[in-house]
């Protein structure tokens, strides 16, 4: 199994597909910070969109089939660039999606808006690892040399995911639903074949020679890696390896390993029957005051702790789910 399919694995990502932009300049959109586990994503079909920051600083251009991506949930705007004030827009609700726009007769936006869902604990993993602003462009400029045609697939699938929008077809949230969850490997892969690949686990998987590393303690976390081990994989040496490990993902493969040991940890501590020795063993530690240790450093409180407010959340979410679904 290549990295990024184990690192879904480990980090479940969900998506969905909320609205359809269809604006003419000039057009303001506002999205504040969101709540944990939640990445906004935008498509720009057709146009052009500017990226900034809450204090409207510009991030980026995106132009017809560029992706953007928020992984820390950060509050942004995007606009058309004019700085003037923008039309008013309306709002209509379709059986699968919301349909924004405003009054203008030429529409020269049309933006497919939603968000990626990674519940805790493995938000962690994201926001350690994941740059803040995750932009795949669909231009083929500036991508490396022998890669797949990623972003022709990743083209096809957003208009498929258009077409699903555009009518109220039987299934088609849930269509839309597992398309955005698709969407977000295939962003991913296509910003790491990128030759300036983003820091964090991004440039280390766009580096051919550091990708088998970073696979196998994705696979086996619980394998006690060495440095060497995991420079022999890479045929390097093991200054190499810790250099480009410190200039690509801005921690050590040590870092690396005892947060997807962590992450998996976190998941495991909440299972029934699993005692915290057990998980401790399955993660790697032999030492359960060594694991304990390391897991309160990392998250800031004991897996006692952990487990009770874990399990209390998921009591209480469960119970929120059941009556919405009742309703």
């Amino acid at each position: 199994m290549d990295w990024l399919s184990h690192f879904l694995s480990v980090t479940p990502v969900s998506g969905r597909l909320e609205t359809r932009c269809l604006y003419g300049a000039p057009w303001r959109v506002t999205y504040e910070d969101s709540a944990a586990g939640e990445m906004p994503y935008h498509i720009v079909v057709a146009g052009e969109a500017t990226l900034a920051s809450s204090s409207g600083k510009v991030l980026e251009t995106l132009t017809a089939g560029d992706i953007v991506v928020l992984a820390h949930g950060n509050a942004h705007l995007l606009h058309d660039g004019s700085g003037a004030a923008p039309t008013p827009v309306h709002e209509r609700e379709n059986l699968n999606l919301v349909v924004s726009e405003n009054s203008n007769a030429d529409k020269q936006l049309d933006m497919l808006c939603g968000r990626f869902i990674v519940r805790t604990p493995h938000d962690r993993l994201i926001r350690a690892y994941l740059p803040r602003t995750i932009v795949a462009r669909a231009s083929t400029a500036g991508r490396s040399a022998g890669s797949p045609d990623t972003a022709a697939r990743l083209a096809k699938l957003v208009e498929l995911m258009r077409a699903e929008a555009a009518v109220d077809s039987l299934g088609g949230l849930a269509m839309l639903n597992a398309f955005s969850a698709a969407l977000f490997a295939l962003t991913l892969r296509l910003a790491s074949e990128a030759e300036e690949a983003p820091v964090g686990l991004l440039a280390l998987a766009g580096h051919p020679r550091l990708a088998p590393a970073l696979t196998a303690m994705l696979r086996e976390p619980a394998h006690a890696w060495t440095l060497p081990e995991l420079a022999d994989l890479c045929h390097m040496s093991r200054a190499t390896l810790a250099r480009h490990f410190q200039e690509r993902v801005g921690r050590s493969a040590s870092d690396l390993l005892t947060d997807i040991r962590m992450n998996l940890a976190l998941a495991e501590l909440v299972k029934p029957g699993m005692s915290t020795e057990a998980v401790a063993d399955t993660v790697g530690y032999q030492s359960l005051s060594a694991f304990k240790k390391v897991f309160k450093q990392r998250t800031k409180m004991t897996p006692a702790e952990w487990r009770r407010k874990h399990v209390s959340r998921t009591v209480r979410d469960d119970a929120i789910d059941q009556e919405a679904e009742a309703h």
